[in-house]
């Protein structure tokens, strides 16, 4: 280890640290548009220039390895008035359009301007006209008179994705980022590079002129879009005092972990934020043709626990079924199992999951719900639900999740035979072609407004918090299982009330010995 000063700061680092990466631990921030943690030093921007002693030029912090003894200033005049020439040059063709610019209020260019100067230009030539709005691929656009060539999109293709879709043309000052016309980025990891610029340059579509950033708070969460349990931040939107909010979250964005996702996310993962607003289920219902009759939670915990006690008192549980999803929280699977298969002894205990698409070797697995490993480390041996699987004896039929809607469609096998079950309940969040063929559907919470635990495909387990309350009348799966526990009757301690998913987590403890929360 060795032991340096940075602003008069003592700070012990490894052997090969950079500059930068040594301020960074100190808590001590250090201007930069190129650099980048999960790619080699560039150099290219400038900002990043420190004073050490005993050496006449300034330094780049991103690319000086540290050695003992060293002495590193961050604030000194002469780095201040660097960063400020540096500024100056990269503004003198920037386009002064911040108020438009959809990258205002998280873009580094204006942060370091605000710091380092607030300067007026001395340039009083025109400014260059570039290329605007160039689509690069999928939801992606380009603008190039706001580029300050720090090459990071280029070298997050190059290095990271390995496609090498985008890269810098012509000289001097004429340079610019550019796409092969005839092969335009694609991936499915094309959203990184908007997260990446830092400035406006690239922007994504979905999100532009959506909302500005400054009105977003920033939560923790998990990406359930596979089974990789990517880290991710929630930008929701709290809504303002005069006006209607009509759309809580608004994006998902990576949250930094080197043992999960690294830096990065996929493009199916950012696109589910839509799902915590969209087509939601806000109240417990019973469908009818024309208009549907409204339910109360406790009228129907009563229905469903006294049809399951019915067919217990008279040896008919055979005639009970279940449809599971392996999207279900590791509690949640630990109390389907508590309740289905271990207090009600079912065999009629089915999975339904979205078709498996192809892994690519990254970060997306194929697996398209997030707890595949955890379902089968609880006790489950997920057996895939088709028609075959409802006996015409079924009376009664509770299903998890939306899944079966992609084979629901009218005449189909499927709806056929819902027709020959007595009673049908649907645990859903959102709507979908099954809501016609149950006879009560029970509005659940998404992700995102739920705690609990996901093992990801790598056996990792990771904490699942809740960054926004249930919309409308919604429960998480959870909660609803613990009220249906404690309906029937069922032991163990974990069905008490009041519901806690900590007392589930203690009896996961201790049935699941390697079971453990953790990041």
């Amino acid at each position: 280890m060795l032991n340096i000063r940075i602003d008069g700061k003592g700070v012990t680092v490894a052997e090969g640290t950079t500059v930068l990466r040594a301020a960074e631990a100190a808590g001590i921030a250090i201007p930069h548009f190129c650099y980048h943690p999960a790619f080699p030093p560039e150099g290219s921007c400038r900002v990043c220039l420190v004073e050490i002693e005993g050496i006449p030029k300034l330094e780049l912090a991103c690319a000086t390895e540290v050695r003992d003894g060293m002495k590193v200033s961050t604030q000194s005049s002469r780095v201040r008035e660097a960063r400020r020439d540096v500024l100056e040059f990269l503004l003198a063709e920037h386009p002064l359009d911040c108020p438009i610019c959809d990258k205002a209020g998280e873009c580094r260019l204006q942060d370091y301007f605000a710091e380092y100067g607030l300067f007026p230009g001395d340039f009083r030539e025109a400014k260059e006209k570039r290329d605007k709005r160039i689509r690069i691929g999928g939801k992606l656009l380009l603008d190039r008179e706001r580029c300050i060539l720090c090459t990071r999109c280029v070298r997050f293709l190059d290095r990271i994705i390995g496609t090498s879709g985008l890269g810098v043309i012509n000289r001097g000052n004429r340079c610019e980022i550019a796409a092969h016309e005839s092969r335009p980025v694609d991936t499915i990891y094309a959203g990184n590079l908007a997260e990446i610029c830092p400035v406006g340059a690239i922007t994504d579509a979905d999100f532009r002129f959506k909302t500005r950033v400054w009105f977003l708070e920033s939560r923790e969460s998990l990406c359930v879009s596979c089974s990789r349990g990517c880290n991710i931040w929630v930008d929701v939107h709290p809504g303002l005092s005069r006006a209607v909010r009509r759309k809580r979250v608004f994006r998902f964005r990576p949250r930094p972990n080197p043992d999960v996702n690294q830096y990065w996310m996929c493009d199916i993962g950012r696109a589910a934020y839509a799902a915590a607003d969209e087509e939601r289920h806000e109240a417990a219902f019973m469908p009818r043709s024309g208009r549907d009759l409204r339910l109360s939670w406790d009228k129907a915990f009563i229905l469903i626990s006294e049809k399951i006690k019915a067919s217990r008192e008279l040896g008919k549980t055979d005639r009970i079924a279940v449809v599971l999803n392996t999207g279900l929280t590791n509690e949640e699977l630990f109390l389907c199992d508590r309740i289905f298969r271990r207090g009600l002894g079912l065999k009629n205990i089915f999975f339904a999951d979205p078709p498996a698409r192809k892994p690519d070797g990254f970060l997306f697995t194929g697996e398209m719900t997030a707890n595949p490993r955890g379902a089968r480390e609880v006790g489950f041996a997920p057996v895939p639900a088709g028609p075959e699987f409802l006996a015409a004896e079924t009376e009664l039929l509770l299903v998890f999740g939306t899944a079966l809607a992609e084979t629901a469609g009218k005449g189909s096998a499927l709806e056929k035979a819902f027709s020959r079950i007595g009673t049908k309940v649907l645990f859903a969040s959102r709507a979908s072609s099954l809501d016609r063929l149950v006879d009560i559907v029970l509005p659940t919470a998404v992700s995102v407004e739920k705690n609990g635990s996901l093992t990801n495909i790598n056996g990792r387990v990771q904490d699942l918090v809740k960054a926004l309350e249930p919309v409308g009348e919604c429960l998480a799966e959870w909660e609803i299982l613990s009220r249906i526990g404690r309906e029937l009757g069922l032991g163990g301690g974990i069905f008490e009330p009041p519901p806690a998913l900590e007392k589930t987590r203690r009896a996961m403890n201790s049935d699941i010995p390697f079971f453990k929360v953790g990041g």
